[in-house]
């Protein structure tokens, strides 16, 4: 199989489609952030999966860009440096959640629901070392990142339009969970999980049109060679 810019950007649309499904499956009937959930296996089965949904998200952002460097500019470049550290720092806090919390849940609980209640925003009582600060970085470029690669995707017209308008409008929801009762704030992740989708199909059925139009302008070419042979 040969490899080409037009395949690895149609992959990477996958990827952010496979990653907005993740993102919304991953929610549903989520159980408790405590120390007796951390030791299950579904714990390490979600965690795991959201370690490969931050994985995946970043390669289809990364796809996003590159296909449209020129029309989003230096917001887009801003916004996809953000947003890409926000999903790298999140992808290593979800890969400390599946492998790292489980063996530590009881030998030190008391840390463990710590890093819980940092994760959710609640009280830290004990030190969790750099774990507070990444926590802040995954937030902030989640937020900021999200807001600004989305206003850049939406001027640039090339995508999804709707998809790109979601994306700004789900990570900006994200600012009401403090203020919101528990049951809501799984649910808020469902706008950025179709955004996702909605925008890694534009990416892959836009390149799928460009390979398409390529090979009808290579049929000319072909035919003309052919006839001189």
């Amino acid at each position: 199989m040969t490899v080409t810019p037009t395949s690895l950007t149609r992959a990477a649309g996958i990827s952010a489609a496979v990653a907005g499904l993740l993102f919304i499956a991953v929610q549903i009937k989520h159980p408790p952030m405590n120390v007796s959930s951390v030791t299950t296996t579904e714990w390490v089965v979600r965690q795991t999966a959201k370690t490969v949904m931050a994985a995946t998200a970043l390669v289809g952002i990364t796809g996003m860009y590159l296909r449209q460097v020129r029309q989003t500019g230096i917001l887009g470049l801003v916004g996809y440096l953000v947003f890409g550290a926000g999903y790298l720092v999140m992808m290593g806090i979800e890969f400390t959640g599946a492998y790292v919390l489980p063996s530590l849940a009881h030998t030190a609980p008391g840390y463990v629901n710590d890093v819980l209640a940092a994760g959710t925003g609640g009280t830290v009582t004990g030190d969790i070392g750099l774990m507070q600060p990444a926590f802040i970085l995954a937030s902030v470029g989640y937020l900021a990142g999200g807001v600004l690669f989305g206003i850049a995707l939406f001027r640039a017209r090339v995508l999804a339009r709707w998809a790109s308008g979601l994306l700004v409008l789900g990570t900006l929801a994200t600012l009401a969970i403090p203020v919101l009762p528990h049951s809501f704030q799984r649910p808020l992740a469902v706008p950025v999980g179709v955004a996702l989708i909605g925008l890694g199909i534009s990416l892959w059925r836009d390149q799928r049109k460009t390979a398409a139009i390529a090979a009808d302008g290579l049929a000319p070419a072909r035919v003309k060679h052919a006839s001189v042979r």
